[in-house]
């Protein structure tokens, strides 16, 4: 499938019919399948043989999900998980344990710092956070003997931070470890990090992968390049007998394009169990289908309803990588040429209570907690999220009273726009 375009691949990658087979993706929804020998078993346990025997280490729906994934991404193998939750972390902890450093970028989803921040720290892994915007030198600065690994978005939740893939990709490999790059926004329709330096990529698929509010998931995806055995000494669990697992020492059975997988698979979600039911992978695959349909609609109608927004009287800034104004334009634009996402964020003048207002009065859009939905859905922190905090906390953490996110659907933008305008107009 390599020589055929994301669109056709949307469709068609990892799953090929044969005669007489089902044209769909088959939902395997089984947790065991049948051999007729110990020793055919033996095989898929001693890692010498392809197949199946647990779901919860792998099924054949969610491989061939997988499998279109990887080929959309331009990646060598992937593994689907429960969440994007799971992905980033079964990701992390496939090349880290205790003792372990990470290098992230501050401005990445509030999960995901708090994973990192909090609880892989109770684990014994340790975090140093930049600015997405650092110098090569700041950058440079933040590693340390111990870290395994550097962790990005690609677009940041809810941030709308740009990542400059290629400065952070030279950091880390001129230290011998990988860059993990978040791409749940963009998706690989508007951007394959990979082809900018990345080594491993994550998503959450409820996103825009499923597009639909439908199903939880994510997904790891594995580019294939990192040379593990290059660095044995950083990555022992890789490059080592395994001994939970038979001995086996990844790096050497699988090269570098089937390691990272193959140990995330045979260990962490054999002992995690952070698996997406095949009943979630066909759904997801839905999604995917039309996901080279979907995102250059969300970008058209993220980009009009930020336009819009920026004319407005009522409205104190804009958000959005795709305005000229945003000091992410320039990085947006060398990566993301054909747009990012639909996702836009905005402050309304009047603070707390011009939003709560504004909120009460959309009809289009919903008030949701969700974002890359087919529906449009919109949130006010102040009065959800971090409801919580005060209008002095808020504003230091840089979620003033009156910010609104807004996540464009697939509806007609002049809907969006005048459903933005009327409730607007009740501030």
């Amino acid at each position: 499938m390599a020589d055929l375009s994301l669109n056709t691949r949307c469709v068609q990658a990892g799953y090929t019919p044969g005669n007489g087979e089902p044209r769909q993706i088959p939902i395997y929804q089984s947790t065991t399948f049948k051999y007729d020998t110990s020793e055919d078993m033996g095989k898929l346990f001693d890692l010498e043989a392809e197949g199946y025997f647990y779901s919860r280490l792998a099924n054949p729906t969610c491989d061939m999900v997988a499998a279109k994934i990887a080929s959309l991404e331009g990646g060598a193998a992937a593994m689907l998980t429960g969440s994007g939750q799971a992905a980033n972390f079964m990701a992390l902890f496939n090349i880290c344990e205790a003792g372990s450093h990470i290098v992230s970028s501050s401005s990445i989803y509030g999960g995901t710092f708090n994973l990192m921040d909090v609880t892989m720290r109770k684990m014994g892994v340790d975090v140093t956070f930049v600015s997405p915007d650092c110098t090569e030198e700041e950058l440079n600065a933040a590693f340390r003997e111990n870290t395994k690994v550097v962790f990005g978005e690609s677009i940041a939740n809810p941030a709308l931070t740009v990542l400059d893939i290629e400065k952070f990709a030279k950091a880390a490999h001129a230290h011998g470890v990988p860059l993990m790059v978040d791409n749940t926004f963009p998706t690989p329709i508007n951007l394959r990090p990979i082809e900018w330096g990345a080594d491993l990529v994550t998503h959450s698929t409820t996103k825009y992968m499923d597009g639909h509010g439908a199903a939880l998931g994510g997904v790891i995806v594995d580019g294939g390049h990192f040379d593990w055995m290059a660095h044995a000494d950083k990555f022992p669990g890789l490059c080592t007998p395994d001994e939970s697992y038979h001995g086996v020492n990844y790096a050497e059975r699988f090269g570098k394009e089937g390691a990272f997988i193959n140990k995330c698979t045979a260990q962490l979600m054999r002992d995690l169990g952070c698996v997406q039911s095949p009943q979630n992978a066909f759904i997801l695959n839905l999604g995917l289908e039309s996901l080279h349909v979907r995102m250059p609609r969300h970008v058209e109608n993220g980009q009009a309803v930020a336009e819009f927004l920026e004319a407005h009287d009522k409205v104190e800034y804009v958000n959005y990588p795709g305005l000229k104004s945003n000091r992410y334009y320039e990085v947006a634009q060398k990566y993301m040429p054909n747009g990012g996402c639909g996702v836009v964020s905005f402050e309304i003048k009047g603070g707390r209570e011009a939003a709560e207002r504004f909120m009460k009065q959309l009809k289009v859009a919903a008030i949701e907690t969700h974002v890359a939905d087919a529906r449009t859905c919109c949130l006010n922190p102040a009065t959800s999220t971090h409801r919580q905090m005060t209008d002095e906390q808020l504003k230091a953490a840089g979620v003033p009273a009156g910010l609104v996110r807004i996540s464009c659907g697939l509806e007609d933008k002049k809907d969006l726009i005048e459903d933005l305008r009327q409730a607007l107009e009740a501030v």
